[in-house]
Order: structure tokens, then C-alpha cells, then sequence
């Protein structure tokens, strides 16, 4: 059966929809990461769904997954060409909502951002 999107946004959303895509390739904007490192720079996620995450995200040529023959096992992920593509798309929408959380902390909202956006700041 063929897909059928309304919007160009659904195509989007069928990629990097999601909580945790979006966090694991904002990390990945600054280079390669082992998957110890990632899961350290993204602390909630379980270990099940950080490898499912990343399993469609190599499925759909976003992410690179590369092993590296040793005991034990080393394995790197990295943003494909396709994956770096993504830049403008995720600094857009961390800056839309650094702006929220600055409002909303301006408002008396107790909200705490750990860290501005900085991902893909170096490509």
C-alpha cells in the first residue's frame, strides 16, 4: 500500500517525529558518539526505546551505525549527509523553544533549561 501524506510536514514527522529523535540528533550535531556517550547525553531515555530510536533512524539513512571490530564490541553512530540536512529544521525549533521557556519563565513559570541549543554549531 502507498503512503499518502496530507502535508509535507507528515513526511517529516515520519523521520524525526517523536520525543526523542529530535534530542538524539541534536546531539549528533556535534560529531560522532559511541552509544554509552549518547545515552549518558540523554539521561531519561531507556536503553530499549535509545536503541529503537536509533534502529529507525539508521533505517530511514539519518544516522550512520559503525562497529568496529574489538572486544568489546565499539559501536559509533554519526549524522549521514541526508541526517546533517536536518540543521536548519532542529536550530529552528530549539530556538522556538528557548524563546517559549524564556517567556514562560518571565511569566513566573517554574521552568529550568540545562543547556541554550548548540548542536550543529561547528558544521
Amino acid at each position: 500500500m502507498s503512503k499518502i501524506y496530507q502535508m509535507g510536514i507528515e513526511a517529516t514527522l515520519d523521520v524525526i517525529g517523536g520525543k526523542w529523535k529530535p534530542i538524539i540528533l541534536c546531539n549528533l550535531g556535534h560529531g560522532p558518539l559511541r552509544s554509552g556517550e549518547l545515552k549518558r547525553k540523554v539521561p531519561n531515555v531507556t536503553q530499549k526505546m535509545l536503541t529503537q530510536q536509533l534502529r529507525e533512524l539508521e533505517k530511514d539513512q539519518i544516522i550512520a551505525r559503525e562497529v568496529y571490530n574489538q572486544v568489546p564490541p565499539k559501536v559509533v553512530y554519526s549524522l549521514t549527509e541526508e541526517g546533517k540536512t536536518l540543521r536548519d529544521i532542529l536550530v529552528s525549533m530549539s530556538i522556538w523553544g528557548e524563546i517559549r521557556i524564556k517567556q514562560a519563565q518571565s511569566e513566573g513559570e517554574d521552568i529550568t533549561l540545562l543547556r541554550d541549543y548548540d548542536g550543529f554549531i561547528e558544521m
